[in-house]
């Protein structure tokens, strides 16, 4: 007698999320994000302005560039190599260093000109006030 298995599609994609992870293949994950040196952001929105802020730690201020084009705040930079490393043996290198770049569209029209940068504590975060047709307007009810 045979039993009757109902097929569940789902239950293959599990096994596939298996085969696709690198640690599956031998290959230390943290070696695979090593070069992604694409730097994490928060992005926020008042009546009157968009902040962004960038993590971006062991970076130095005079490393980055920002620019804002087209409702789209462009931060680039790079994490500079320390190569003063005689006579250590390193076991590990997993710090990432090299260039960067993230493209943050803003859900406002922003008045570019009047936009502030500060860094801090390895934290970018930038400043930038709502142009005038973006911000909310108030409309008052006439009664007669």
């Amino acid at each position: 007698m045979k039993t009757l298995v109902r097929w569940d599609p789902f239950a293959e994609i599990g096994g596939l999320s298996r085969v696709l992870d690198p640690a599956h293949w031998g290959v230390p994950t943290g070696y695979i994000r090593r070069f992604d040196l694409t730097p994490a952001v928060d992005l926020s929105e008042t009546d009157n302005e968009v902040v962004v802020k960038a993590s971006l730690p062991g970076v130095k201020a005079e490393d980055v560039d920002i620019s804002v084009n087209d409702g789209i705040l462009t931060v680039k930079g790079e994490k500079k190599y320390d190569d003063k490393t005689e006579g250590e043996n390193f076991y590990r290198r997993e710090i990432r260093y090299g260039a960067f770049s993230r493209s943050i569209p803003l859900p406002a029209a922003v008045d570019q000109d009047k936009a502030e940068a500060a860094f801090a504590d390895g934290v970018l975060t930038v400043t930038l006030p709502k142009s005038a047709q973006a911000k909310p307007k108030q409309i008052k009810i006439k009664s007669s």
